[in-house]
């Protein structure tokens, strides 16, 4: 079974990008895929500012992307990019961190203006990782759907639905048919 984790970058939970990578990940489940989510913000903080790499919670969540076969990452969109909390924690990622692996960005925000925020704000850092493998983000305005506070989201677009959906059955074929790493 393919081992998939998705990056929670909100500073606040619960929020409306984690809600979305809980849909996930009942999504991928009927789909026989097991998504383990890991929350940024319950990393110590002064960890990821002072870019502690051997702290243990720091080792701890950075093996876990390392040792991903897939990466999920969800993010609210604020002041045209994703979180400083996010971008805190990439940084402290290895080099090559993302080679080979299959990555889905999932971007929330409160207006349509930030739509290109995935494209030009955090494809170009996955990139830098060594991602090759990038697949068509899916970014969520927050009165396309509902959140839930006992958990889980309504979607009021069906066509943003619609998306979302054809978006992680994309990520699930990834991992069917994996592409070769570049060396």
């Amino acid at each position: 079974m393919a081992k998939v984790i998705a990056i929670a970058g909100s500073p606040s939970h619960p929020s409306r990008s984690y809600a979305v990578l809980e849909e996930a990940q009942r999504i991928l489940l009927t789909q026989g895929i097991h998504l383990d989510i890991l929350l940024v913000r319950d990393l110590p903080a002064e960890a990821l500012l002072q870019a502690q790499f051997d702290h243990p919670a720091i080792a701890a969540a950075t093996a876990q992307v390392v040792t991903a076969d897939a990466v999920i990452l969800s993010t609210p969109v604020y002041k045209a990019a994703y979180t400083g909390i996010l971008k805190a924690f990439l940084d402290l990622l290895p080099q090559k961190a993302l080679v080979g692996k299959p990555i889905l960005p999932i971007a929330t925000g409160g207006t349509l203006a930030h739509l290109l925020a995935i494209d030009y704000a955090l494809n170009p850092v996955l990139g830098v990782l060594g991602a090759t493998q990038i697949l068509q983000g899916v970014y969520l305005v927050d009165t396309q759907f509902q959140r839930f506070e006992q958990g889980g989201i309504e979607f009021q677009d069906p066509e943003l639905e619609t998306r979302f959906h054809t978006a992680l059955t994309e990520f699930a074929q990834t991992l069917t048919t994996k592409v070769p790493t570049p060396v």
